[in-house]
């Protein structure tokens, strides 16, 4: 049986990370690399999942996760957007959610990600844009539940130290994050543009 060195298997699942990450080339420049043998389990896992978060979440942590809005309005895009295949003054929802388990003891709610949101709502079944708009589910389940086909695009990722946070979750400024974005499409025309960022505390 071979043998292979630390440094052989960093090389291996670092190249991995590039082959899941279609334009980490990509990126934007405020994100670092990644070491994938640096992080836990948890965060590994959450870097490559394809699938709903909110439920990876309660299996791994055995606990109900609660999907808080901070932010959802209209917008009308200024440019060209490449990733959404959207032109200029075509209109998106934008939205921003944490994912959190309940508090305990007395304790601020546990969070596990923040995210933002850019979604090309003309593009949406009405039962997904009704959910959308009641703002109590989270993207992943939306979709899942409508039975709608799509995929994922994974683009790229990093580490990225944090700032401008919303005030419900300030306390986690300047902290390390794990940050990743991807994109979801139907009949290959992009729904949406989703970037996720861990706190490296949990």
């Amino acid at each position: 049986m071979k043998i292979k060195s630390l440094s052989n298997h960093d090389d291996f699942v670092n190249t991995h990370v590039k082959e899941l990450f279609i334009a980490q080339t990509e990126r934007p420049a405020a994100l670092k690399d990644i070491s994938l043998t640096k992080l836990s389990p948890f965060h590994r896992a959450l870097l490559i999942t394809d699938g709903t978060v909110t439920r990876f979440i309660e299996a791994y942590k055995l606990s109900p996760v609660d999907v808080i809005l901070l932010y959802q309005g209209r917008r009308t895009l200024q440019s060209e957007h490449p990733w959404l295949q959207h032109p200029s003054g075509g209109k998106i929802i934008a939205r921003e959610v944490v994912l959190q388990t309940p508090a305990s003891n007395n304790q601020i709610p546990h969070t596990h990600v923040y995210a933002s949101s850019q979604i090309v709502y003309e593009r949406l079944p009405q039962n997904v844009l009704d959910g959308l708009e009641a703002g109590r589910v989270g993207l992943g389940a939306l979709i899942q539940n409508s039975q709608l086909e799509t995929r994922r695009d994974l683009l790229w990722c990093g580490l990225e130290r944090v700032t401008g946070l919303p005030s419900s979750i300030a306390h986690f400024e300047g902290q390390l994050f794990l940050n990743r974005t991807y994109r979801i499409l139907t009949n290959q025309n992009p729904l949406m543009l989703i970037t996720e960022k861990f706190p490296l505390e949990d």
